[in-house]
């Protein structure tokens, strides 16, 4: 039996597949903990996971201030490179910053055989190197990585926020070890990827989504009472700002009346009156939902846009920040979808796109093409096995020093 730590920041499309990853290796008889700023994480974790929560001092008002960093996500208005900027100076640095002090002390009390560290959790990494712990990384955004090639600037900029960050503690390198020189899994496949070649140790491991269901009541019965198509419009648990009733405004304004079934992830209260062919929900079953459908339109969300593409659904994709352009760029690419501009479209132009993918077979085709190469890259089973075979080859952790 081996011991595992996942460190994970407080956003859920990062934490979801490592609880995944974590479950099949206490299924296969191995400790496992995550190490996290969320107590709240504790109700999520599978049956045998152990919540090793960073609890600060209350008069620690700057680290408590960085335990707030997914409302400030939520609420920021920002766009494009303007997002990364924002991402790093305002939101991951500080976190790392003052999330390292209690990540090297779980580490230290809890002995792991082997950390998986989020790709943007580099304080995990760092904490690691510096207690001589074999780490791995999990890359849930790939977009991180394929920057490098289609934003050089913005990647060396990048990495330079991230060096500055491993000399405050200690380790002197002139390159970021946010990605383990042991094993970085990058959870997708090499298709959806695209053409950069990577070094030998990235593995693409496949989406990781086999995740607990969501226990949320859903009226199947409305779903499934006319055979019209039937479509998900949803943007995530990321943006919570006044665009968001712009947005939905023009999602009404294009579908209010077309013969489409429309599922909408959105607070019912936005609107006093919704049409009577959108099904409107807050929370939805998601997993369960998704096989009954025939499009998906969303920000481009890697979480949603994987699992999407695992039921071989066609998609409009209307990114909004951070990562959300690249991953709306490789559904274009790869011919599974369309894209729009979330500043400029108008309901015109959705409610046309949404047809498109609808009524031209090669959207379907292209999707059922990317969800066949998820399943060959092995998911969470996969993933589970390459952690195992690191967990027990101890000194390669030299690799990363």
């Amino acid at each position: 039996m081996a011991k595992f730590v996942f460190i994970v920041p407080p956003l859920t499309g990062h934490i979801n597949p490592t609880l995944s990853m974590g479950a099949v290796l206490i299924q296969r008889g191995h400790q496992v903990g995550w190490i996290t700023l969320d107590p709240g994480l504790g109700a999520k974790l599978p049956e045998g996971g152990e919540l090793l929560c960073i609890n600060y001092d209350q008069s620690d008002q700057q680290k408590q201030d960085s335990g707030q960093y997914l409302d400030m996500i939520t609420k920021k208005i920002v766009y494009g490179i303007d997002s990364i900027k924002f991402l790093y100076e305002d939101v991951l640095i500080p976190l790392n910053r003052h999330s390292y002090e209690g990540i090297a002390d779980w580490l230290e009390k809890y002995k792991p055989d082997l950390v998986i560290t989020d790709h943007q959790m580099f304080a995990g990494a760092i904490a690691a190197v510096n207690q001589k712990i074999p780490y791995a990384t999990s890359v849930t955004a790939p977009a991180a990585i394929k920057i490098m090639d289609e934003l050089p600037k913005v990647h060396e900029w990048e990495v330079n926020q991230i060096v500055a960050l491993q000399k405050e503690f200690g380790i002197d390198k002139i390159d970021s070890i946010a990605c383990s020189s042991l094993l970085t899994m990058v959870l997708t496949s090499k298709a959806f990827f695209g053409e950069l070649e990577l070094p030998a140790y990235y593995h693409f491991v496949g989406p990781v989504i086999n995740r607990k269901p969501v226990k949320t009541s859903f009226d199947w019965e409305l779903l499934q009472k006319n055979s019209r198509p039937k479509i998900l419009v949803s943007i995530g648990t990321t943006f919570d700002h006044e665009h968001k009733k712009s947005f939905f405004t023009k999602v009404i304004a294009a579908f209010a009346e077309e013969d489409l079934t429309v599922v909408v992830v959105s607070d019912p209260s936005l609107f006093e009156e919704w049409p009577e062919n959108f099904i409107v929900q807050r929370i939805v079953p998601q997993l369960e939902l998704l096989p009954h459908l025939d499009a998906v339109v969303c920000h481009g969300g890697h979480n949603t846009v994987c699992e999407s593409l695992m039921n071989g659904l066609p998609m409009v994709v209307i990114p909004i920040a951070y990562d959300q352009s690249h991953v709306a760029g490789r559904v274009a690419r790869v011919g599974a979808g369309l894209r729009l501009n979330f500043n400029r479209f108008k309901a015109g132009h959705l409610q046309e796109a949404v047809r498109e993918i609808l009524q031209e077979p090669a959207f379907k085709a292209s999707a059922v093409e990317i969800k066949q190469s998820f399943i060959d890259a092995g998911g969470t089973q996969a993933a589970a096995t390459l952690l195992e075979q690191f967990s027990v080859n101890e000194p390669l952790f030299l690799l990363n020093d």
